[in-house]
């Protein structure tokens, strides 16, 4: 939890401010997992901070949604290009994670 607070810290995630009257303040909560290795022995306990979007408002607390991810269909693709031209293929594990995008809105939690 420690590192996961750092580096959102670090990031300037976000920052404390007196709770504006009226708000809309969203929740959040600690999701905790157990990492494996490859054989299936653990490997490390991991943590992350999610926020709870659910009291949000179309329109108040934001205007569109997108969630930018890689569909499995696109993994294959380059796995299959990777292959065919004997691309070395590695693996990794990214720690902390953080779209870079400024926000419109303000967002409180």
């Amino acid at each position: 939890m420690v590192d996961e607070f750092q580096a959102l810290i670090a990031n300037d995630t976000w920052r404390l401010v007196p709770r504006p009257p009226g708000a809309n303040v969203m929740s959040g909560k600690w999701i905790f997992r157990h990492k494996f290795h490859a054989d299936g022995s653990f490997a490390r306990h991991k943590v992350r901070w999610v926020v709870c979007g659910l009291s949000q408002h179309h329109g108040i607390d934001y205007d569109e949604t997108f969630c930018p991810v890689v569909k499995p269909a696109m993994i294959q693709t380059v796995l299959s290009i990777a292959i065919s031209h004997a691309w070395p293929i590695h693996q990794l594990d990214v720690k902390n994670a953080f779209l870079y995008e400024h926000l419109a809105e303000t967002v409180y939690c």
